[in-house]
């Protein structure tokens, strides 16, 4: 078929979340041609667009820290045009506005619009392409694995994007998906998160006024909905948001509340699932691995959760089983249960992606693919970059 555009690069990363980000800056930093899309006009995903601006834990929830590289970096950008800090005890100002209770750890809130714009900021730096408002259409992909390029649409039409490497930090494992492989599924909750004004009814805050209101856990509801890869378990799931949010207002109107000074300021404008679907990796890591050790670990992440619990991160649950040219980065990559849980955040998000745009640039310089380098060599890469490896360390 004719192509309105075609494009040629080295790396080409599916998906403009913090994941795909920290993989588009990773590969750029080591040289490569590198081009990041995304099918939003805003960058960072869940964090901006999903209204989820809490950058949870680099430490271990015991002074520790255990992550860095970019997930530190990307902690640090999210404050530049947020009017938030980090607590005292990680290096914030003694009255720095921290907006809630951060109980000794290494995180923050941000504004999720300063986010997007520190986001644009560290890929101009980069030198990263930038494809906004592109949807991922088609992965094609020959008999042997490798994936030749991408079919995208926007504006100008259809288009064909080429590479050598390619990273999915899409949140849903769209190119695995659309290469024909499976893509299991994860449990949601219908937990609605909005930006609003008025100081006294937030879970957290950016300012006394503006914050989050998060109107708690409808488990049961949930998981009757099903797939959440369905258009009718998304329209569901957005519409319960929209009607969980007029109850609440309808309520505090109806009990004294001024609309003049308690309103919505934004809805997300993504659908705040917190697992879509994953690969299926060489490993998939599972419930209870948190603190086991593994020869191929290339960095750690602190459970938010569970003070005092690190996970090692397996080099193997970023690479699909079934495609040899492609990492996987972000909340697809390949872990279950309560790992899925502890992994779909921000800051492991950010480490996943750096790890993965780290591996896509080495593997090309070493002429191999990604399933076929040796992890010391990219764990001697990241040490660079800080990274620890053993839980022990």
């Amino acid at each position: 078929m004719g192509f309105a555009f075609r494009k040629e690069y080295d790396v080409v990363v599916a998906g403009g979340g913090v994941a795909g980000v920290a993989a588009a800056v990773a590969s750029a930093h080591r040289g490569h041609r590198t081009a990041l899309v995304e099918k939003q006009i805003l960058l960072g995903g869940l964090a901006t667009s999903g209204l989820i601006f809490i950058y949870l834990p680099l430490c271990d929830g015991k002074g520790r820290q255990v992550s860095f590289g970019l997930a530190a970096e990307l902690l640090h950008r999210s404050q530049k045009y947020s009017p938030c800090d980090l607590p005292q005890e990680w290096g914030g100002p003694q009255d720095g506005f921290v907006g809630f209770q951060a109980e000794g750890r290494y995180q923050c809130i941000f504004s999720p619009a300063g986010f997007t714009l520190a986001l644009d900021e560290i890929l101009k730096e980069a030198g990263v392409e930038l494809l906004l408002d592109t949807l991922v259409c088609a992965t094609r992909c020959r008999e042997s694995g490798v994936v030749s390029g991408l079919e995208v649409e926007n504006g100008e039409g259809r288009g064909w994007l080429q590479a050598r490497r390619f990273v999915d930090a899409t949140g849903s494992a769209a190119l695995a998906r659309q290469a024909g492989l499976p893509t299991p599924t994860g449990k949601n909750f219908q937990t609605p998160w909005i930006l609003d004004f008025g100081g006294k009814t937030h879970a957290f805050h950016l300012t006394p006024q503006i914050g989050i209101q998060a109107f708690g856990s409808i488990e049961a509801e949930e998981c009757r909905m099903g797939n959440p890869l369905s258009q009718d378990t998304l329209t569901r799931h957005v519409r319960n948001t929209w009607e969980s949010c007029r109850r609440f207002y309808d309520q505090a109107y109806a009990t004294g509340e001024d609309r003049h000074s308690l309103f919505p300021l934004h809805l997300p404008a993504m659908p705040q699932f917190r697992k879509i679907a994953r690969i299926q990796g060489r490993k998939t890591l599972e419930k209870k691995e948190q603190r086991q050790g593994y020869p191929d670990s290339v960095g750690l992440y602190g459970d938010w959760r569970k003070p005092g619990c690190v996970w090692e991160i397996p080099y193997e649950i970023l690479l699909p089983r079934g495609l040899r040219n492609v990492l996987a980065a972000g909340r697809c990559v390949s872990a279950d249960g309560d790992a899925w849980e502890a992994l779909r955040v921000i800051p492991a998000a950010a480490l996943t992606g750096e790890i993965a745009g780290t591996a896509a640039a080495l593997s090309l310089e070493k002429h191999r693919m990604p399933d076929a380098l040796a992890p010391n060599a990219l764990r001697k890469i990241l040490q660079t970059r800080g990274f620890l490896f053993r839980e022990t360390e």
